[in-house]
Protein backbone atom coordinates (compact mmCIF):
# COMPACT_ATOMS: atom_id res chain seq x y z
CA UNK A 1 0.00 0.00 0.00
CA UNK A 2 1.38 2.99 -1.16
CA UNK A 3 1.96 5.91 1.92
CA UNK A 4 0.51 9.49 1.52
CA UNK A 5 2.97 12.18 2.80
CA UNK A 6 2.67 16.01 2.88
CA UNK A 7 5.11 17.93 2.00
CA UNK A 8 4.96 21.53 2.87
CA UNK A 9 6.63 22.83 0.59
CA UNK A 10 3.88 21.22 -1.77
CA UNK A 11 1.83 24.42 -0.80
CA UNK A 12 4.43 26.56 -2.78
CA UNK A 13 5.23 24.34 -5.97
CA UNK A 14 2.08 26.01 -7.89
CA UNK A 15 4.16 28.44 -9.68
CA UNK A 16 5.06 30.14 -6.64
CA UNK A 17 1.93 31.60 -6.09
CA UNK A 18 1.02 31.04 -2.87
CA UNK A 19 4.66 32.31 -1.91
CA UNK A 20 4.31 35.35 -3.84
CA UNK A 21 1.37 36.16 -2.06
CA UNK A 22 2.67 35.68 1.55
CA UNK A 23 5.59 38.22 0.27
CA UNK A 24 2.70 40.72 -0.82
CA UNK A 25 1.35 40.37 2.74
CA UNK A 26 4.25 41.04 4.55
CA UNK A 27 5.18 44.61 1.98
CA UNK A 28 1.22 45.54 2.36
CA UNK A 29 1.80 45.56 5.82
CA UNK A 30 5.52 46.95 6.11
CA UNK A 31 4.40 49.34 3.92
CA UNK A 32 1.26 50.62 5.42
CA UNK A 33 2.88 50.35 9.18
CA UNK A 34 5.50 52.61 8.19
CA UNK A 35 3.04 55.10 6.95
CA UNK A 36 0.31 55.31 9.81
CA UNK A 37 1.78 53.40 12.60
CA UNK A 38 -0.32 54.73 15.29
CA UNK A 39 -3.83 54.08 13.50
CA UNK A 40 -2.20 51.14 11.08
CA UNK A 41 -1.29 48.97 13.86
CA UNK A 42 -3.97 49.26 16.31
CA UNK A 43 -5.67 46.24 17.47
CA UNK A 44 -9.22 47.23 17.08
CA UNK A 45 -8.11 47.92 13.11
CA UNK A 46 -6.99 44.51 13.13
CA UNK A 47 -9.90 43.19 15.12
CA UNK A 48 -12.49 44.81 12.52
CA UNK A 49 -10.79 42.82 9.78
CA UNK A 50 -12.24 39.74 11.18
CA UNK A 51 -15.35 40.63 10.48
CA UNK A 52 -15.43 42.38 7.46
CA UNK A 53 -13.04 40.18 5.14
CA UNK A 54 -15.09 37.09 5.87
CA UNK A 55 -17.94 38.31 3.52
CA UNK A 56 -15.94 39.42 0.92
CA UNK A 57 -13.52 36.06 0.94
CA UNK A 58 -17.04 33.65 0.44
CA UNK A 59 -17.74 35.65 -2.33
CA UNK A 60 -14.17 35.52 -3.52
CA UNK A 61 -14.26 31.40 -3.17
CA UNK A 62 -17.69 31.55 -5.31
CA UNK A 63 -15.99 33.58 -7.79
CA UNK A 64 -12.92 30.66 -7.28
CA UNK A 65 -15.53 28.01 -8.12
CA UNK A 66 -17.11 29.41 -11.06
CA UNK A 67 -13.80 30.27 -12.40
CA UNK A 68 -12.93 26.55 -12.13
CA UNK A 69 -14.76 25.41 -15.20
CA UNK A 70 -13.65 28.92 -17.25
CA UNK A 71 -17.16 30.59 -16.51
CA UNK A 72 -17.51 34.19 -14.20
CA UNK A 73 -20.25 34.50 -12.01
CA UNK A 74 -21.22 38.18 -11.77
CA UNK A 75 -24.63 37.56 -10.41
CA UNK A 76 -23.46 36.90 -7.12
CA UNK A 77 -23.90 40.37 -5.47
CA UNK A 78 -28.01 39.94 -6.69
CA UNK A 79 -28.08 36.72 -4.88
CA UNK A 80 -26.84 37.97 -1.66
CA UNK A 81 -29.02 40.85 -1.63
CA UNK A 82 -32.01 39.16 -2.66
CA UNK A 83 -31.42 36.41 -0.41
CA UNK A 84 -31.09 38.09 2.71
CA UNK A 85 -33.88 40.59 1.61
CA UNK A 86 -36.55 37.29 1.53
CA UNK A 87 -34.93 36.36 5.48
CA UNK A 88 -35.96 40.01 6.65
CA UNK A 89 -39.12 39.81 5.15
CA UNK A 90 -39.67 36.32 6.53
CA UNK A 91 -38.90 37.81 10.02
CA UNK A 92 -40.73 40.63 9.52
CA UNK A 93 -43.75 37.87 9.01
CA UNK A 94 -42.91 35.72 11.47
CA UNK A 95 -41.29 37.40 14.17
CA UNK A 96 -43.65 38.40 16.65
CA UNK A 97 -46.16 35.83 16.36
CA UNK A 98 -45.22 33.65 19.30
CA UNK A 99 -41.68 34.00 18.85
CA UNK A 100 -39.87 36.48 21.15
CA UNK A 101 -39.36 33.71 23.24
CA UNK A 102 -35.29 33.10 22.35
CA UNK A 103 -36.08 29.35 21.80
CA UNK A 104 -38.53 30.16 19.31
CA UNK A 105 -36.09 32.92 17.70
CA UNK A 106 -33.49 30.11 17.51
CA UNK A 107 -36.27 28.28 15.41
CA UNK A 108 -37.22 31.27 13.00
CA UNK A 109 -33.32 31.71 12.78
CA UNK A 110 -32.63 28.06 11.24
CA UNK A 111 -35.76 28.67 8.90
CA UNK A 112 -34.17 32.02 7.78
CA UNK A 113 -31.17 30.58 7.16
CA UNK A 114 -32.55 27.62 5.33
CA UNK A 115 -34.54 30.47 3.04
CA UNK A 116 -31.46 32.43 2.06
CA UNK A 117 -29.43 29.68 1.03
CA UNK A 118 -32.76 28.27 -0.35
CA UNK A 119 -32.78 30.95 -2.61
CA UNK A 120 -28.66 31.43 -3.36
CA UNK A 121 -29.52 27.52 -4.62
CA UNK A 122 -32.00 28.46 -6.68
CA UNK A 123 -30.43 31.47 -8.40
CA UNK A 124 -27.43 29.47 -8.76
CA UNK A 125 -29.35 26.56 -10.71
CA UNK A 126 -31.03 29.43 -13.06
CA UNK A 127 -28.11 30.29 -13.64
CA UNK A 128 -26.59 26.52 -14.57
CA UNK A 129 -29.43 26.64 -16.84
CA UNK A 130 -28.62 29.24 -18.36
CA UNK A 131 -25.25 28.19 -19.09
CA UNK A 132 -25.66 24.50 -19.99
CA UNK A 133 -28.94 24.09 -21.54
CA UNK A 134 -29.52 27.29 -23.41
CA UNK A 135 -25.88 28.04 -24.09
CA UNK A 136 -25.51 31.50 -23.31
CA UNK A 137 -22.11 32.52 -22.47
CA UNK A 138 -21.37 32.58 -18.38
CA UNK A 139 -20.00 36.37 -18.77
CA UNK A 140 -23.55 37.45 -20.36
CA UNK A 141 -26.28 35.15 -18.64
CA UNK A 142 -24.99 35.92 -15.30
CA UNK A 143 -24.48 39.43 -16.27
CA UNK A 144 -28.31 39.51 -17.24
CA UNK A 145 -29.62 37.28 -13.90
CA UNK A 146 -27.56 39.58 -11.51
CA UNK A 147 -29.56 42.55 -12.94
CA UNK A 148 -32.96 40.25 -12.16
CA UNK A 149 -32.42 39.38 -8.85
CA UNK A 150 -31.57 42.57 -7.86
CA UNK A 151 -34.79 43.68 -9.55
CA UNK A 152 -36.28 41.63 -8.00
CA UNK A 153 -34.46 42.92 -4.69
CA UNK A 154 -36.07 46.23 -5.58
CA UNK A 155 -39.33 45.00 -6.25
CA UNK A 156 -39.91 43.56 -2.69
CA UNK A 157 -37.98 46.19 -0.90
CA UNK A 158 -39.49 49.16 -2.65
CA UNK A 159 -35.79 51.02 -2.43
CA UNK A 160 -35.31 51.60 0.99
CA UNK A 161 -33.49 48.83 3.57
CA UNK A 162 -35.30 46.29 5.08
CA UNK A 163 -33.66 46.67 8.71
CA UNK A 164 -34.80 45.06 11.84
CA UNK A 165 -33.59 41.33 12.08
CA UNK A 166 -33.56 39.30 15.27
CA UNK A 167 -30.72 40.03 17.89
CA UNK A 168 -29.40 36.01 16.94
CA UNK A 169 -29.33 36.99 13.26
CA UNK A 170 -27.16 39.78 14.20
CA UNK A 171 -24.66 37.78 16.06
CA UNK A 172 -24.05 36.07 12.76
CA UNK A 173 -22.19 39.31 11.81
CA UNK A 174 -21.09 40.55 14.56
CA UNK A 175 -20.81 38.11 18.02
CA UNK A 176 -17.85 35.98 18.85
CA UNK A 177 -17.27 32.43 19.46
CA UNK A 178 -14.33 31.44 21.52
CA UNK A 179 -12.73 34.90 21.78
CA UNK A 180 -12.69 34.90 17.78
CA UNK A 181 -15.06 36.56 15.00
CA UNK A 182 -18.02 34.93 14.14
CA UNK A 183 -18.23 35.69 10.53
CA UNK A 184 -13.98 34.66 10.42
CA UNK A 185 -15.08 31.36 12.09
CA UNK A 186 -17.79 30.70 9.12
CA UNK A 187 -15.14 31.53 6.49
CA UNK A 188 -12.44 29.37 7.58
CA UNK A 189 -15.23 26.82 8.33
CA UNK A 190 -16.24 27.18 4.68
CA UNK A 191 -12.89 27.65 2.72
CA UNK A 192 -11.58 24.43 4.28
CA UNK A 193 -14.71 22.45 3.15
CA UNK A 194 -14.99 23.97 -0.21
CA UNK A 195 -10.75 23.26 -0.61
CA UNK A 196 -11.65 19.45 0.04
CA UNK A 197 -14.64 19.44 -1.98
CA UNK A 198 -11.83 20.66 -5.11
CA UNK A 199 -8.97 18.41 -4.29
CA UNK A 200 -10.70 15.63 -2.36
CA UNK A 201 -13.39 14.96 -4.68
CA UNK A 202 -14.27 13.16 -7.84
CA UNK A 203 -16.59 16.68 -8.54
CA UNK A 204 -13.57 18.92 -7.67
CA UNK A 205 -11.54 17.21 -9.54
CA UNK A 206 -13.93 16.87 -12.83
CA UNK A 207 -14.24 20.88 -12.50
CA UNK A 208 -10.29 21.28 -12.84
CA UNK A 209 -10.74 18.44 -15.89
CA UNK A 210 -13.73 20.61 -17.27
CA UNK A 211 -11.38 23.86 -17.07
CA UNK A 212 -8.25 22.18 -18.05
CA UNK A 213 -8.97 20.42 -21.53
CA UNK A 214 -13.05 20.33 -22.47
CA UNK A 215 -12.25 17.83 -24.36
CA UNK A 216 -10.39 15.26 -22.22
CA UNK A 217 -13.55 15.93 -20.04
CA UNK A 218 -15.84 14.50 -22.89
CA UNK A 219 -13.46 11.83 -23.62
CA UNK A 220 -13.34 10.84 -19.67
CA UNK A 221 -16.67 10.49 -19.48
CA UNK A 222 -17.59 12.88 -17.52
CA UNK A 223 -21.22 15.11 -17.83
CA UNK A 224 -19.59 18.54 -18.15
CA UNK A 225 -23.54 19.95 -18.34
CA UNK A 226 -23.83 18.51 -15.27
CA UNK A 227 -20.38 19.62 -13.14
CA UNK A 228 -21.70 23.27 -14.66
CA UNK A 229 -24.51 23.05 -13.77
CA UNK A 230 -23.63 21.83 -10.07
CA UNK A 231 -20.95 24.36 -9.92
CA UNK A 232 -23.11 27.41 -10.22
CA UNK A 233 -25.29 26.01 -7.58
CA UNK A 234 -22.71 25.84 -5.31
CA UNK A 235 -21.60 29.22 -6.34
CA UNK A 236 -25.35 30.98 -5.60
CA UNK A 237 -25.45 29.06 -2.05
CA UNK A 238 -21.79 30.56 -1.31
CA UNK A 239 -23.42 33.78 -2.11
CA UNK A 240 -26.22 33.35 -0.03
CA UNK A 241 -24.25 33.22 2.92
CA UNK A 242 -22.35 35.88 2.23
CA UNK A 243 -25.53 37.71 1.86
CA UNK A 244 -26.22 36.05 5.63
CA UNK A 245 -22.80 37.20 6.89
CA UNK A 246 -23.63 41.04 5.43
CA UNK A 247 -27.08 41.28 6.87
CA UNK A 248 -25.93 39.89 10.34
CA UNK A 249 -22.97 42.41 10.31
CA UNK A 250 -25.62 45.86 9.20
CA UNK A 251 -28.57 43.99 10.78
CA UNK A 252 -29.85 45.40 7.14
CA UNK A 253 -30.31 43.81 3.60
CA UNK A 254 -30.61 46.27 0.48
CA UNK A 255 -30.89 45.66 -2.86
CA UNK A 256 -27.91 47.74 -3.92
CA UNK A 257 -25.55 46.82 -0.59
CA UNK A 258 -21.91 45.06 -2.10
CA UNK A 259 -22.18 46.67 -5.34
CA UNK A 260 -18.26 47.63 -4.41
CA UNK A 261 -17.47 43.58 -3.52
CA UNK A 262 -17.90 42.15 -7.14
CA UNK A 263 -14.55 44.00 -8.88
CA UNK A 264 -13.26 43.26 -5.61
CA UNK A 265 -14.00 39.23 -5.62
CA UNK A 266 -12.77 38.29 -9.29
CA UNK A 267 -9.52 40.60 -8.29
CA UNK A 268 -9.06 38.44 -5.62
CA UNK A 269 -10.03 35.45 -7.40
CA UNK A 270 -7.44 36.20 -10.00
CA UNK A 271 -4.80 37.51 -7.57
CA UNK A 272 -4.98 34.53 -5.65
CA UNK A 273 -3.81 32.10 -8.73
CA UNK A 274 -7.24 31.47 -10.50
CA UNK A 275 -7.33 31.28 -14.06
CA UNK A 276 -9.96 32.61 -15.71
CA UNK A 277 -9.85 30.64 -18.96
CA UNK A 278 -10.48 27.74 -16.08
CA UNK A 279 -9.27 24.90 -14.92
CA UNK A 280 -6.79 26.44 -12.30
CA UNK A 281 -7.36 28.10 -8.82
CA UNK A 282 -6.84 27.15 -4.99
CA UNK A 283 -9.03 27.88 -2.22
CA UNK A 284 -5.62 28.74 -0.03
CA UNK A 285 -4.75 31.10 -2.54
CA UNK A 286 -8.06 33.28 -2.56
CA UNK A 287 -7.88 33.11 1.09
CA UNK A 288 -4.20 34.90 1.50
CA UNK A 289 -5.40 37.32 -1.19
CA UNK A 290 -8.55 38.82 0.42
CA UNK A 291 -6.03 39.40 3.56
CA UNK A 292 -3.98 41.69 1.13
CA UNK A 293 -6.50 43.24 -0.43
CA UNK A 294 -8.35 43.90 2.90
CA UNK A 295 -5.05 45.24 4.47
CA UNK A 296 -3.99 47.61 1.14
CA UNK A 297 -8.18 48.70 1.60
CA UNK A 298 -7.70 49.21 5.63
CA UNK A 299 -4.37 51.64 4.84
CA UNK A 300 -5.83 53.53 1.90
CA UNK A 301 -8.91 54.02 4.47
CA UNK A 302 -6.79 55.36 7.39
CA UNK A 303 -4.75 57.32 4.61
CA UNK A 304 -8.10 59.03 3.59
CA UNK A 305 -8.37 57.72 -0.04
CA UNK A 306 -11.48 58.66 -1.52
CA UNK A 307 -13.75 55.91 -2.38
CA UNK A 308 -13.69 56.54 -6.30
CA UNK A 309 -9.81 56.46 -6.23
CA UNK A 310 -10.05 53.32 -4.54
CA UNK A 311 -11.79 51.65 -7.20
CA UNK A 312 -9.65 53.00 -9.83
CA UNK A 313 -6.77 51.41 -8.38
CA UNK A 314 -8.68 48.41 -7.87
CA UNK A 315 -9.30 48.03 -11.67
CA UNK A 316 -5.97 48.90 -12.14
CA UNK A 317 -4.76 46.19 -10.49
CA UNK A 318 -7.21 43.83 -11.92
CA UNK A 319 -6.13 44.76 -15.36
CA UNK A 320 -2.42 44.31 -14.39
CA UNK A 321 -3.04 41.09 -12.84
CA UNK A 322 -4.50 39.88 -15.80
CA UNK A 323 -1.70 41.05 -17.90
CA UNK A 324 0.86 39.48 -15.93
CA UNK A 325 -0.73 35.88 -16.02
CA UNK A 326 -0.85 36.49 -19.49
CA UNK A 327 2.45 37.20 -20.02
CA UNK A 328 3.64 34.13 -17.55
CA UNK A 329 1.15 31.55 -19.27
CA UNK A 330 2.71 32.84 -22.88
CA UNK A 331 6.43 32.24 -22.05
CA UNK A 332 5.99 29.11 -19.79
Amino acid sequence: MNKISFDPRSLFNRDNNIAQLLVMVVLIFAVMTALSPDKFLRWYNFESLTYLFPELGVLSIAMLVAMMTGGIDLSIIGIANVSAILAGLFFHRMIGRGAEAAEGQTLWILCGIGLSMSVGMIAGAFNGFLITRLKVTPILATLGSGQIFTGIALVLTGGPAIVGFPAAWDWIGNGKIFGLAVPFVLFIVIALAIAFVLTRTTFGLALQLIGTNPKAAVYAGLDRAKMVFMSYVLTGTLASIAGIMLSGRTNAAKSDYGTSYLLQAVLIAVLGGTNPAGGKGTVAGVSIAVIALMLLSSGFQILRFSNHLIDFIWGAFLLLVIAINAYKNRTR
